[in-house]
């Protein structure tokens, strides 16, 4: 799940407005990830995070395996 370094935060809230599952929440004056079975890992919240306290510390990667003929 993504982690909120609550030093670097201000509270500024443009990842609760680009979570669309609503998973993170503001407490205080600071934001939080609340419901860690509802992110999807989108790293949106990540992304627009203009103070870097947002990080998702892992990414899944898909790769694509080329076809191959079994006959």
């Amino acid at each position: 799940m993504p982690v909120v370094n609550q030093v670097k935060c201000n509270g500024c809230g443009l990842c609760i407005d680009v979570c669309g599952l609503k998973a993170i929440v503001r407490v205080g004056s600071k934001v939080t990830v609340i419901e860690m079975e509802k992110c999807s890992w989108c790293i949106q919240c990540e992304i627009v995070c203009p103070t870097g306290a947002i990080t998702c510390p892992y990414e899944i990667v898909f790769e694509e395996h080329p076809k191959t003929d079994n006959r």
